[in-house]
């Protein structure tokens, strides 16, 4: 394997395109794009100057042909992605794909047969699983500093369609398959069984559109899941705030302790209020912050991590923090919640 990895960029104008090569910068000594395939019609308004010269393809096909890499950093739309994802597999290429990677999940279920066939090193963009807070709570689910977990609450509140507009891809049920859901609260869904190390096994949902800006898909709902362990878990979030803005946030609680997490404090890299009994005089009531992380790129040093994550893993044939498994469960657990949504009925599964 060389050194540095050689990689294809698959997606320029992605709404995210920009972001990874700006992380991918701050590894340029293991890794270097040497492909590029545009997409998005041949669109290169984002391509930043100093990869005018890298050799372009028009297709994934034509760089799996032509092209010089060894693994492909795939920015797609759902319509998209999983296809590439298959052709780029098959040709022994390894492969970081953006979240959420399809609009269902029987659009990875070709994705992962294809891994099984050819188990390249596999990565996608699910970068909380490499954030410090939400490993400190994973650690502290699994070391029972929580007892048994009662209630898990998440809300991730973002910038409401207007500020894209309702004509962008990410609104079209043809190329997105749906909506808030897939593209954002996806996050959130996809690290609740991480952190609490506990399956979901049933899902309730309202999902819909409650903006003022009509879409064709949901701009938002709230989701209820009830945990393995006996807890509820509730996630509330949507394109519902008139500005380019966002807030987000956790709380944890036990019979132990509860603790609320904001992660994305400004000034910080995210801020632990930490509650708990009282054994002797003094309750338990600590403020954790994280320093704040001023790394360029996607997600700042979670997508650092991730993508030196997946590099380890070309190397190492290790397995990532996020697979095709996982993100076929991440997928199957919308499903399951788009489906409650339409039926008005609460959906039993196994997801974890």
């Amino acid at each position: 394997m060389p050194e540095p990895i050689r990689l294809a960029f698959v997606g320029i104008d992605h709404p995210h395109g920009a972001h990874w090569r700006a992380t991918l910068e701050n590894l340029r000594d293991r890794a270097t794009i040497t492909a590029i395939v545009p997409g998005y019609g041949g669109g290169l308004t984002s391509l930043e100057e100093r990869f005018v010269e890298v050799p372009r393809f028009a297709t994934v096909d034509e760089a799996i042909a032509r092209g010089d890499f060894e693994a492909a950093v795939v920015c797609l739309p759902n319509n998209e992605g999983p296809a590439a994802l298959v052709k780029l597999i098959d040709a022994g290429k390894h492969v970081l794909s953006e979240k959420p990677a399809g609009a269902t999940a029987a659009d990875i279920d070709a994705v992962w047969e294809a891994h099984k066939r050819r188990p390249v090193a596999f990565q996608n963009g699910y970068m909380w699983r490499y954030d410090v807070g939400a490993n400190r709570l994973r650690e502290m689910v699994a070391e029972g500093r929580f007892g048994k977990l009662s209630s898990v609450e998440m809300s991730f509140v973002t910038s409401d369609v207007r500020r894209r507009g309702p004509d962008h891809y990410l609104f079209d049920p043809i190329i997105s398959g749906s909506g808030f859901l897939n593209w954002l609260g996806c996050h959130y869904l996809d690290l609740l069984p991480y952190v609490t190390g506990q399956r979901i096994v049933g899902v309730t949902a309202r999902l819909g559109v409650f903006g003022a800006t009509p879409t064709q898909v949901e701009d938002g709902g709230t989701v209820i899941l009830d945990l393995s362990g006996g807890g509820l878990a509730t996630f509330t979030g949507g394109y519902w705030l008139p500005r380019w803005a966002g807030e987000s946030g956790w709380a944890i609680r036990g019979t132990e302790r509860w603790v609320h997490w904001h992660p994305t404090r400004p000034q910080t890299s995210g801020v632990l209020e930490i509650h708990g009994p009282q054994p002797q005089w003094h309750a338990m009531e600590e403020t954790f912050t994280i320093a704040v992380d001023n790394t360029s790129g996607y997600g700042g040093m979670r997508g650092v991590r991730l993508v030196a994550d997946w590099l380890d893993a070309i190397r190492s044939g290790a397995a990532c923090r996020n697979t095709p498994e996982s993100t076929r469960t991440t997928l199957a657990l919308l499903d399951a919640a788009y489906e409650s949504s339409r039926t008005a009925r609460r959906v039993e599964c196994d997801l974890g």
